[in-house]
């Protein structure tokens, strides 16, 4: 059986999202096996991330800078903010690489069962980024849920009043799906077909 320090590092993989004990077992069973092209290289790059990794500031992004470089590029659109979940859905959406505006990231949706309301998510400074920008139009690229619907609604009756145009993608993401696990051709879909709320 494994020593104790390998078992701990098992328990660590296995905690992470879609692995479970036996998955973590391989995994750290190649990396030990490839201790030079694999782990030591792993273990470097983890180190990176947890030393300079910071959240954007404006949106919510994971980058080494704050703002991040989406929101500091002047070669986006910043009239334009795709309002998204997460990060994992920010980052579905520059796969396509079509969308050329900013973003902002919620943090989570709204859920009642889960006990999140509006005060847990970043609705407040989103409201502040369209009060004091020249923003003409929002984007609400949220999951394609229940919980996504109601906030989705509940996002467009705090911005009614702002003269924004207000639009949602549209058909391409099937009823229960999140952005992190469609393809690019998918997203692309559905942020061409997006329609107004």
């Amino acid at each position: 059986m494994a020593g104790n320090e390998i078992e701990k590092l098992i328990k660590q993989i296995a905690k992470l999202p879609s692995l479970g004990t036996r998955s973590a077992r391989r995994i750290v069973l190649q990396l030990i096996k490839k201790k030079e092209s694999l782990l030591l290289p792993l273990i470097e790059s983890m180190e990176s991330v947890a030393t300079n990794i910071r959240t954007c500031e404006v949106c919510g992004n994971f980058d080494t800078t704050s703002p991040c470089s989406i929101c500091a590029s002047e070669k986006r659109d910043d009239t334009t903010i795709c309002i998204v979940q997460d990060v994992a859905d920010l980052w579905a959406m520059e796969r396509v690489s079509m969308f050329k505006g900013k973003y902002h990231v919620l943090g989570g949706i709204l859920s009642a069962m889960e006990g999140i309301g509006p005060e847990d998510l970043n609705i407040e400074s989103l409201v502040e980024r369209i009060k004091n920008n020249n923003i003409k139009e929002v984007i609400l690229a949220l999951p394609a849920t229940i919980d996504g619907q109601i906030t989705s609604h509940y996002l467009s009756s705090i911005l009614q009043g702002s003269q924004v145009k207000i639009s949602t993608l549209a058909q391409g993401i099937p009823m229960g799906a999140e952005l992190d696990y469609m393809d690019e051709g998918t997203i692309q879909l559905a942020l061409n077909s997006r329609k107004t709320l």
